[in-house]
């Protein structure tokens, strides 16, 4: 380990600023890259020479000059992001640029981590065969679950994944995988995707609320994702609406996701329609069902409450709504800002935008694709 405040310690920081500043801005001279990441020139400069020596960088060798184009080479390697849902898996790959290549989603019918981990690796393998690149190519890979992860990396909660109960999840996914692997909450990727390439890009205090069979929120406070001093913030699915309200399945009564997970909405919505799916419901909601309209109308007005508390402590200039309830569409959306001007203060709830997720059901997946980014190791 690199001790901190070392000369080594100090270069690999440097490097880091460096190919940041090339993936945000995916293209840039050095002297631009000195202005953005105020180092020194000859610092620069000597950074490039050595990362496009071990052929992590590309630039125009031929002109020699300050002003030549640097980016980071496309041969450098490639990442990946594995999302799991309750009832799906997704894998994305990528560049070390944080461009997407492919992705691949699939019916999740096991909630074993082992067999979980090894559906994920036949996907991984499908995206890298068809793109010619094998396991060799492959740096790092980030990964999401649909549950709180401690700060020990511990899964603590079985409440949808109870196969992962007990797992170190980073540790599991880095031996399957074997490269490094670094392992969040399903929302706090989301939030990143969305704060990068997604509907909050420019916003950095923002919440991404993913409401699918749960609810969850992830939040990014000063453009880095919050999970809290326990690791487990943003667990907003299990607010309490009703203290005397219907049993949910973490054991309290009255949650959030009591009313508005997608299992609830289901069970409100057989009387008029049996045997429908979640899926369905939205789809009539969109297509303008009264009854459906109406029952995610209300699950609109509960997720504003919920989001009024967010609001009124945080102060997001944004809340971005993803998971599968947002294919329902405004809906859903008036029904949140609704909520929210009637929870939250005037003055906040006037300063709050209201948008649906831009990445659509792609946000964790491609949060864990740029999640893995962090884990790639640089050359020495």
């Amino acid at each position: 380990m690199k001790s901190p405040g070392s000369t080594a310690s100090l270069r690999a920081a440097n490097q880091r600023r460096v190919v940041n500043a090339l993936r945000v801005r995916r293209e840039l001279s050095q002297a631009e890259i000195a202005r953005t990441t105020e180092l020194a020139p000859a610092t620069v400069s000597n950074i490039v020479k050595e990362l496009s020596a071990a052929g992590f960088l590309e630039f125009e060798r031929g002109s020699g000059r300050r002003g030549a184009a640097v980016k980071i080479a496309r041969t450098a390697g490639l990442v990946a992001g594995v999302d799991f849902g309750h009832s799906h898996l997704q894998v994305a790959l990528g560049d070390l640029s944080g461009n997407l290549i492919g992705k691949l989603s699939r019916p999740l019918d096991n909630d074993n981590s082992e067999v979980g981990l090894g559906r994920a690796n036949q996907l991984l393998d499908e995206l890298l065969e068809v793109n010619l690149s094998d396991r060799s190519s492959l740096r790092a890979v980030g990964m999401g679950l649909p549950a709180p992860i401690s700060s020990s990396g511990v899964i603590e909660s079985d409440s949808i994944l109870p196969g992962w109960l007990g797992v170190n999840a980073a540790e599991a996914a880095t031996a399957s995988f074997g490269v490094p692997t670094l392992a969040d909450n399903d929302a706090n990727l989301g939030a990143l995707a969305e704060s990068i390439a997604g509907a909050g890009t420019g916003h950095t205090c923002m919440a991404y609320l993913k409401a699918s069979s749960g609810v969850g929120c992830g939040l990014i406070l000063e453009g880095k994702i919050f999970r809290g001093g326990i690791g487990t913030a943003g667990e907003i699915g299990h607010l309490t609406m009703d203290e005397n309200g219907p049993l949910c399945r973490c054991g309290s009564r009255g949650c959030l996701e009591a009313y508005v997970g997608a299992d609830a909405l289901v069970a409100q919505f057989s009387a008029q329609h049996p045997n429908s799916t979640a899926m369905e419901l939205f789809a009539l909601a969109a297509a303008g069902d009264v009854g459906a309209q109406r029952l995610i109308e209300d699950s609109g007005r509960y997720l504003g409450r919920a989001s009024a508390i967010l609001a009124n402590l945080l102060g997001p200039t944004l809340i971005v709504v993803g998971g599968d309830m947002a294919t329902s569409g405004e809906v859903l959306l008036d029904g949140l800002r609704d909520g929210l001007r009637r929870h939250a203060l005037d003055a906040v709830a006037k300063k709050v935008s209201v948008k649906a997720a831009a990445l659509g059901d792609g946000s964790s997946v491609i949060g864990g694709l740029l999640m893995a980014l962090e884990a790639v190791e640089l050359p020495h």
